[in-house]
């Protein structure tokens, strides 16, 4: 039953549930426990759905039980009960307009037993999040959305330390620090999505693009900050295609040292760089192969802004690395996607990238949906990199942005093995995640390795070679989802950071309990 007012200078608004079956032109919010669904779907033996390049635009992917667009029949009684658990908060309904908007939020209390360090004079961390998410519909060609974070937090010390080093919190913004170790940050991103036909959608906007379909990514992962950029993708009627190629703003760090040189204001631009991406997805039935190209121009050098390059606006997938080759200022890498489908609830896939001759990446990770009972869920993955891949010379030509690597957050010269198990009880669920991975690191800024994304593309061998790391991740939580339509979940936890024969500050053991929305990754595994 929909309950409706109409005041004078309003639209209409309506008190009901947001229709499962109503999707057209926005994007399926970047977040692994929504995409969880959309990959259930697109695993089907029958489905033809491209889910190599994320975000996937409602339109395109089978919503069938996703959250979000799930048929809730359960009865709430009060119109306050419903909006909790049920709703978006308010909704506009006029013809062919509709229009969502949500509140954001993330209270979170967390405690680390062994933190009584020159850091703090307390083991208790808070992270305070404020904002909302506006989605809607004009006619069924036309889609937009906005959201918008402001945080507050005191985050584990080596969250901070990196933080502190890079001038980020992982993902989400530039950080002005507070009172010594609080971090003050905010973030935004919004995109209009017009599709004129059928086959051609065209999208502006401020966001994050993933490439793959594991955790990770080593080819575009959504690990650093969102970028500004203008997409065009072509999926013809028949679907056995899709074609992708979208143009973007980046920019190296964020700190002092990545300012331009044109004066002392804390708001002098950094410097920065267009970049040009396109993406092939081809269905060939159990097997999707993805054909990935990125291009970094170098669009400021040490004379000034250099001329634009007519290579920037082309959206043929090989030419710019065929004109321009690798180990050059403009930054090229290219590589393969693919997923093979086993059964109806499960696969592998892979990935391999290279930006120059010995130099490599390479994912295998297999995926399973519904094993043994409903909604429980496992994922294994393995990912590796050779020194000195994604690196750039000049440095800034790095395959990063914003201070955060592009594809995998370790960087470079890395191996890593991820496990994750979801188990789902209605709207209760268990998760459990490891990551064990291997990582090498030069402790001498006069040799340089390959094993940093700050350093230029440049070998000086050192006489002992660089030094190896162990890390070890574990997060196991519980979490009751109170609205799909959000996300919005209540969760209990304990993380653990081990980083052997290192300073306690690099290590954390966290026990945690939040009340949050949950629209993007965050990536604290690191």
């Amino acid at each position: 039953m929909y309950l409706r007012f109409r005041p004078t200078f309003l639209p209409l608004i309506v008190l009901a549930t947001h229709s499962p079956g109503f999707a057209q032109q926005n994007d399926v919010p970047l977040q692994r426990d929504i995409y969880m669904d959309v990959e259930r779907n697109a695993a089907k033996l029958d489905a033809r759905i491209h889910s190599g390049l994320k975000p996937l635009i409602e339109s395109r992917a089978d919503l069938t039980n996703v959250m979000g667009h799930r048929v809730d029949s359960s009865r709430y009684y009060y119109w306050v009960t419903e909006k909790i658990f049920k709703e978006h908060l308010f909704i506009v309904d006029e013809g062919e307009f509709h229009l969502t908007v949500d509140p954001l939020i993330h209270v979170e209390y967390g405690y680390d037993p062994g933190d009584r360090t020159a850091y703090s004079d307390t083991n208790q961390y808070v992270v305070n999040t404020r904002g909302f998410w506006i989605a809607g519909n004009i006619t069924k060609k036309i889609s937009f959305q906005t959201m918008f974070h402001e945080n507050l937090a005191v985050v584990q010390q080596y969250l901070f330390l990196g933080a502190l080093e890079n001038g980020v919190l992982p993902g989400q913004g530039r950080v002005k620090f507070r009172s010594g170790r609080k971090l003050d940050f905010g973030w935004s991103q919004a995109n209009l999505s017009y599709s004129p036909t059928a086959w051609l959608n065209i999208q502006f906007g401020h966001g994050k693009h993933f490439v793959g379909h594991g955790y990770r990514s080593i080819l575009l992962s959504d690990n650093a900050l969102n970028t500004p950029y203008l997409q065009f993708s072509v999926l013809p009627t028949n679907k056995r295609w899709q074609y992708t190629t979208w143009h973007n703003k980046l920019m190296h760090g964020v700190t002092k040292y990545d300012r331009l040189p044109t004066g002392e204001s804390s708001e002098v631009l950094y410097y920065w760089m267009r970049g040009r991406s396109n993406h092939l997805s081809v269905d060939l039935g159990r097997a999707q192969i993805g054909l990935f190209e990125s291009t970094m121009f170098e669009t400021i050098d040490e004379d000034g802004v250099k001329p634009f390059d007519p290579l920037e606006l082309n959206p043929v997938i090989g030419v710019n690395t065929l004109v321009n080759g690798f180990g050059k200022a403009d930054k090229n890498l290219v590589g393969l996607d693919l997923r093979v489908k086993a059964t109806n609830k499960a696969y592998v896939y892979g990935q391999f990238a290279t930006d120059g001759p010995e130099r490599y990446a390479w994912q295998a990770g297999v995926r399973v949906f519904d094993l043994v009972r409903k909604d429980l869920n496992v994922q294994l993955e393995y990912n590796t990199a050779t020194p000195f891949m994604y690196m750039g010379s000049p440095a800034r030509q790095a395959y990063m942005h914003a201070g955060q690597a592009m594809a995998h957050p370790l960087g470079t010269a890395f191996n890593e093995v991820v496990g994750i198990v979801d188990v789902g009880f209605g709207r209760y669920w268990l998760q459990g995640k490891v990551n064990v991975a291997n990582f090498q690191r030069g402790l001498d800024p006069v040799y340089n390795d390959g094993t940093s994304l700050n350093e230029p593309d440049v070998e000086v061998p050192s006489p002992e070679g660089p030094v190896a790391f162990d890390l070890f991740n574990l997060d196991v939580n519980a979490s009751y989802l109170i609205n799909p339509n959000t996300n919005l979940r209540f969760v209990i936890g304990c993380s653990r950071r081990d980083l052997p024969r290192n300073v306690d500050n690099l290590q954390s053991t966290y026990i945690y309990v939040a009340l949050r929305t949950s629209l993007f990754n965050r990536y604290y595994d690191i």
